[in-house]
């Protein structure tokens, strides 16, 4: 126990030091939350819990990013070598830098959910409970994804590629930047297999109608066993020195950490629209949109 807390702690220390950690888990989502809820709400109050909803869905996503390349970065400099000496596995190091992401991302949050309320005046933030489970859970989840990466990856550049591959597929075609709705129907089936389309859905769900655990069990388990999934395949191919090549079939492993979210997708194709929810969050609100006073016009002599 006293290995992993000053593992996290040192891990804690070289993030802060680190200018991709601190422009993803800092700079990127203050970028999104002036975007969104300053300019693509428009001075809606009835949909800028949707909006702070997408904000702090991309906010956990970057974990994804961050961390693997962080860690092919510390392989290559030789870092890692260095922490194989000690007295730990490579479970102990991968939870401890899921810890101290998870650390390091929820101050991110909390000025997120101050600045919504003290400059745009967001008054209702629906379930917190349900949020922060989500929060959690989704920052394991995509901290778990960026280890696999790490892990079935041999060099920066091929980390990078890859890297920017799922975070354009992840960013665009979830709702996480554009409404589910708005994609045409084809391009939104994809969304129904991501695992970032029901983080979003699920904060706006809690964010929005204080939907509970309860409502949202298939996206609660669906996050837990991606996560679980990723880090146990993570650890297993985890590789402390730049020499070790990733053999081929090790990302065909990586494929593994989606399953949950296929037989989601499945079920959820079948049994939900998730377009038509997504237009609902969105159309709602529009319809409870304050109109306008009519100027009267003067009767005609």
């Amino acid at each position: 126990m006293k290995n992993a807390i000053t593992l996290t702690v040192s891990r804690m220390r070289l993030m802060m030091r680190n200018r991709l950690f601190l422009l993803f888990s800092l700079i990127m989502p203050m970028v999104f939350l002036f975007l969104f809820l300053g300019i693509f709400a428009r001075g809606n109050p009835f949909i800028l819990p949707v909006m702070l909803a997408q904000v702090v869905a991309i906010t956990v996503m970057g974990n994804y990013w961050g961390l693997s390349v962080q860690l092919v970065m510390w392989r290559e400099q030789g870092i890692l070598r260095r922490y194989r000496l000690a007295p730990v596995g490579a479970g102990a190091l991968l939870t401890s830098s899921i810890i101290a992401n998870y650390v390091l991302t929820l101050p991110t949050l909390v000025i997120e959910f101050i600045l919504a309320r003290l400059i745009f005046h967001v008054m209702f933030f629906g379930n917190l409970w349900t949020a922060f489970l989500l929060v959690t859970l989704g920052t394991v989840c995509f901290a778990s994804m960026g280890l696999i990466i790490a892990s079935v990856t041999n060099t920066m550049q091929e980390t990078q590629l890859i890297n920017q591959l799922i975070w354009f597929v992840l960013l665009f075609l979830s709702g996480a930047t554009i409404p589910i709705f708005i994609l045409g129907k084809h391009i939104a089936q994809v969304a129904y297999y991501l695992p970032a389309t029901y983080l979003v859905v699920g904060l706006q769900r809690s964010m929005l109608h204080g939907a509970g655990v309860l409502n949202q069990i298939p996206v609660f388990l669906s996050l837990i066993g991606t996560g679980l999934i990723a880090f146990i395949l993570s650890a297993q191919l985890f590789r402390w020195d730049p020499e070790d090549k990733a053999p081929r079939k090790a990302k065909l492993w990586a494929l593994a950490t989606i399953v949950p979210f296929i037989a989601l997708g499945i079920w959820e194709s079948h049994h939900a629209d998730l377009r038509t929810e997504s237009q609902s969050f969105f159309q709602a609100f529009d319809q409870q949109r304050p109109q306008a006073p009519q100027t009267p016009q003067a009767p005609h002599k």
